[in-house]
């Protein structure tokens, strides 16, 4: 595993919640989802190269909204379309995965990202397929969470 890849990806997500949207993301502990039924929204960005794997970032559909309204400066009574919220998760995850796909190249390992993708239920789950090191990490702000999760799998010998 890459040294420190919480640390890595704890600090792209706050500092991309708190430039980007103005949002405070705390750490807490990771636990169980806690799913209630709610409709869900999965972005996903991948990373190729000296390190290979992929950042999901789960959240309600409901708080990928207000990410939505805020990333887009939108007015208090307008409401971002299906499409809106999927572009705005999108991008969201390319730029946490930018910050940390900038910190691996700061020590030389190279990759280049993916386009991001987006998923949305109300019950689905990811696995990783075998030798592939995986943690998570989990955010919240005031009644929202975002669960983070970093599937990593290293090649040519960078990671230990």
């Amino acid at each position: 595993m890459i040294a420190n890849v919480d640390a890595l990806v704890k600090a792209a997500v706050t500092e991309v919640f708190e430039t980007m949207v103005n949002v405070e993301m705390l750490e807490v502990q990771v636990g169980e989802p806690d799913i209630r039924g709610e409709p869900q929204i999965a972005s996903a960005v991948g990373f190729t190269g000296q390190v290979t794997g992929v950042v999901y970032f789960y959240t309600t559909a409901e708080f990928a909204g207000r990410i939505t309204h805020s990333l887009l400066g939108m007015g208090r009574a307008e409401v971002p379309t299906e499409e809106m919220v999927n572009d705005a998760m999108g991008e969201i995850a390319n730029m946490v995965v930018g910050h940390f796909k900038s910190r691996l190249m700061d020590r030389n390992l190279s990759c280049v990202m993916t386009i991001p993708s987006i998923v949305r239920g109300t019950q689905f789950g990811i696995e990783a397929v075998s030798h592939t090191e995986t943690k998570r990490l989990r955010f919240h702000n005031k009644n929202d969470s975002l669960l983070v999760e970093i599937l990593i799998q290293g090649s040519k010998g960078n990671v230990r």
